[in-house]
């Protein structure tokens, strides 16, 4: 898939749809739910607490439910991600995003963070959910994120994401580009974090994402629409 044969139809296929502010209320994810039910998009990318209330907002849509867990920081315990990825899953969560403990990787621990990963996509594969493992690549150096990714393609979640939204910057196309050269065909790449325009969002796709977190995802498509009159 590439930005210059792409249709409209796929490209509302790779969005998450997405609104993780602490002070989003009920009108908000009503909202959202609406937005992405409508545009057919891939999925709603929320907080754990209103996994429930987006999940009979969807009800009969093809739009899935994803759950952000240990977010935006990651600096819970294994067991305690888990946990809350298992609650999302029981409320209704369709897909768990994962912030990897972030520390231990720039401690080179890679196997805190294989252990961390293989437990995670456990507890998904167990309750039917897809898994996807958030890098915050703002805080990782090239060979880091080379390092998580070589992990990643042993263990096989649904998705390596290069950011959360909420670190000091996000997805860069020289990371998404390493990130797929390392999984290849092995796990997806989503891309997340200061995707709000459709230039963006292409670069992103050329460079091999399958996925595009973004809480700006009518503006991508108005620009898209704009750009194939």
């Amino acid at each position: 898939m590439n930005s210059q044969t792409i249709t409209r139809e796929q490209l509302c296929k790779l969005f998450d749809h997405t609104n993780l502010k602490a002070f989003a209320d009920k009108e908000m994810f009503e909202t959202l739910c609406k937005e992405a039910a409508d545009g057919h998009f891939a999925m709603v990318a929320i907080n754990s607490s209103p996994v429930a209330l987006c999940k009979r907002l969807l009800k009969d849509t093809d739009v899935h439910v994803g759950a952000a867990i240990s977010f935006p920081l990651g600096q819970t315990t294994t067991a305690v991600k888990v946990f809350e990825a298992e609650d999302a899953i029981a409320n209704g969560a369709d897909e768990i995003d994962y912030v990897i403990n972030v520390g231990e990787a720039k401690m080179g621990n890679w196997q805190y963070i294989r252990s961390e990963m293989e437990a995670m996509v456990a507890a998904c594969r167990k309750g039917g959910a897809l898994c996807k493992v958030i890098f915050e690549i703002c805080y990782l150096t090239m060979d880091e994120i080379r390092a998580i990714a070589k992990i990643a393609r042993d263990v096989r979640p649904d998705f390596i994401k290069t950011s959360t939204g909420f670190g000091t910057s996000g997805a860069t196309v020289e990371a998404v580009k390493l990130m797929k050269d390392t999984v290849g065909d092995a796990v997806k790449v989503k891309a997340a974090g200061g995707i709000r325009d459709w230039a963006t969002c292409a670069a992103m796709i050329d460079a091999g994402a399958e996925r595009i977190g973004t809480s700006s995802s009518l503006k991508i498509l108005a620009e898209f629409d704009a750009a194939h009159k």
